[in-house]
């Protein structure tokens, strides 16, 4: 955990505007309700803002124009960034420097950076290159061929098979497998001919991969995913893949091969994206979601099969009736009946 900070000095690492005691030091972060006067928390959603009365932190980092109800605050375009930026400076630390640890397995020909950390139990296969100040945890298998950016951190049991290249700022979490098989077969008969997954995976920079997610490699040439963009935990992406800059894939989703998905696309829980399909940018797809044809860019969608949110938003309304319907149209069926009847009887 870093030293305190005053206000001053946390709003010019923000960029915001103190509005009350400058020299109020802050030694850490803690929820509205939590907070104590060495704290400082933060109002991001205005139907909390009665709790900042009540709250006892040091400061509160709010949006301008919002009510401080006398408390000491930084204003900020956007207080849950400014939030997450302090929560980094506060309680995340550097990586040192540990060098190639005891009980640490490096191939030949292996170009290896400064200010570097790789821990007993990684394997690193031949013609390997890591970039500097990376870190590399217990277990990490690196295969031939491999290529790791600046700044990059591995952890505990992920892998990275032969020849995928990794960018610079990646996270990769326990647990990931970078370039696994390809799922390709080819009937012969009665079984399945496996294909040869002879391509790659590329990772571009600021991409980061949540545990036991797996990233397949191309059949032919590269399964991409695209600068900056975040994959949560337990995500399959199949082979020749590309994932689009600063999108967000979330846990249990999984995109079937040779599907494209554009910039800014979030993929909440679970959604289903079927093969050779596209998805265009500033998508955003509901939980659950299976996605069997091409998206247009810039909409939103909901549903299995998906179709536009507003309209998913209409089904699910009637859906909710439909015990109530199904028993006013049994009701009208057996009026029917009885009307028929009287009229043969006529």
């Amino acid at each position: 955990m870093t030293q305190d900070k005053t206000l001053k000095e946390l709003a010019e690492y923000l960029g915001g505007i103190v509005k009350g005691d400058e020299s109020c030091t802050i030694n850490g972060l803690a929820p509205l309700e939590a907070a104590g006067p060495d704290k400082i928390t933060f109002l991001a959603n205005p139907k909390y803002a009665a709790k900042v009365a009540e709250t006892k932190a040091g400061a509160v980092l709010m949006a301008p124009g919002a009510e401080s109800y006398g408390h000491n605050v930084i204003e900020v375009a956007n207080p849950y960034l400014a939030f997450a930026k302090l929560l980094g400076l506060f309680y995340v630390q550097p990586h040192p420097p540990l060098g190639v640890m005891a009980g640490a397995c490096t191939g030949e020909n292996v170009s290896l950076g400064e200010g570097i950390s790789v821990h007993p139990g990684v394997v690193i296969g031949n013609n390997v290159r890591i970039g500097d100040r990376c870190v590399l945890y217990p277990g990490v298998v690196a295969y031939d061929g491999v290529s790791i950016g600046n700044d990059t951190v591995l952890h505990a049991n992920a892998v990275i098979r032969e020849r995928c290249r990794i960018g610079n700022r990646c996270v990769i979490q326990p647990g990931a497998v970078i370039g696994s098989d390809g799922f390709g077969y080819a009937p012969d008969g009665r079984g399945y001919y496996p294909i040869p997954q002879i391509g790659i995976v590329v990772l571009e920079d600021d991409v980061e991969i949540g545990a036991n997610s797996c990233i397949d490699r191309a059949a032919l040439e590269v399964t991409l995913i695209k600068r900056g963009t975040k994959i949560d935990n337990l995500v399959q992406v199949a082979h020749n893949c590309q994932i689009g800059e600063d999108s967000m894939i979330c846990s249990q989703v999984g995109i079937s091969g040779s599907s494209k998905i554009g910039n800014h696309v979030t993929l909440t829980g679970q959604v289903g994206v079927a093969g050779h399909l596209t998805i265009g940018d500033n998508v955003m797809v509901g939980a659950k979601s299976g996605i069997p044809n091409s998206l247009a860019a810039n909409a939103g969608y909901s549903g299995i099969p998906v179709q536009p949110h507003k309209e998913w938003l209409r089904s699910m309304a009637v859906v909710a009736k439909l015990p109530e319907l199904k028993k006013s149209v049994s009701a009208l069926e057996k009026r029917i009946i009885e009307l028929e009847q009287q009229i043969t009887k006529q």
